[in-house]
């Protein structure tokens, strides 16, 4: 079952969340430089605190919690004592560019948690094999928004039509590291339909994805479990496909993701 990454700092959705099988909750205190790497994007940027650190984990009884911190600075070492102390399960280093960053980075976490390796530069995936081997790394995740932009591209989704995602997706599992990346949107919805998004995910074997904003709408909140279930029902039916089935797709979904990248403005 494909692990669901949802972000929030809402203790009464991510009791229901953790109600679900398969999810992990996400809260987000990146900050440094966001703001002007995805200046007129509509992309989230969080306005969660490290208080809210401590109110979703008091509220999980299976669902894990992750912390995103800021990307490696002098402040790091007190950032990661401070969501330890709160209670994060898992830690995520945004916007490194190689291995000596993400060293330091597993020194100050000494082990104490798993690290999540949030890949999207153009540097580190130059560098993959140099920092797959991290002690205290556990997981790869490979963040298309950033990376994309790094890699000058013009939709989100170009490095999986490129084969770039293929690339980190063996690295890791030669490390036998768990592995994720994207976004994905409601099966039905999105520029590259989430039903796609899922069955590149199987076909790479990934182990978790971040549920895009539309999961969870103000206008129709009650339909998220609908929802959920109806990505689940999703999952069960790609992973029945013969692999000349998910060739097929994904020479099908490439051929889409390109499609669409021509038709965006630079």
């Amino acid at each position: 079952m494909l692990e669901l990454i949802q972000i929030t700092n809402d203790p009464a959705f991510a009791r229901r969340c953790d109600a679900l099988a398969g999810f992990r909750l996400f809260v987000d205190l990146e900050r440094l430089g966001k703001a002007e790497r995805q200046a007129g994007r509509n992309t989230f940027i969080s306005a969660h605190g490290l208080e809210d650190v401590s109110r979703i984990k008091r509220v999980l009884r299976r669902s894990p919690l992750m912390v995103r911190v800021n990307p490696l600075n002098d402040r790091t070492p007190a950032e990661v004592e401070a969501v330890l102390s709160a209670g994060a399960d898992q830690v995520m280093l945004p916007m490194f560019t190689g291995a000596a960053e993400l060293q330091e980075f597993a020194r100050a976490v000494g082990g104490r948690a798993p690290i999540v390796a949030l890949l999207e530069t153009a540097l580190a995936l130059d560098s993959l094999a140099e920092w797959t081997g991290t002690p205290g790394l556990a997981e790869v995740f490979v963040g298309l928004n950033d990376l994309h932009l790094s890699l000058g591209h013009r939709f989100m989704f170009e490095p999986l039509a490129s084969g770039m995602v293929d690339r980190v997706a063996a690295a890791a599992r030669q490390r036998g590291l768990r592995f994720g990346f994207g976004g994905i949107a409601r099966p039905q919805e999105g520029m590259l339909p989430g039903r796609d998004v899922l069955a590149e995910h199987l076909r790479l074997g990934s182990g978790s994805v971040i549920l895009s904003r539309t999961f969870h709408r103000g206008e129709d909140s009650e339909a998220f479990e609908a929802e959920v279930a109806m990505l689940r029902q999703a999952e069960e039916e790609l992973a029945r496909r013969s692999p000349q089935q998910v060739a097929a797709d994904s020479r099908r979904i490439a051929a889409r993701i390109r499609g669409i990248a021509a038709g965006v403005g630079p």
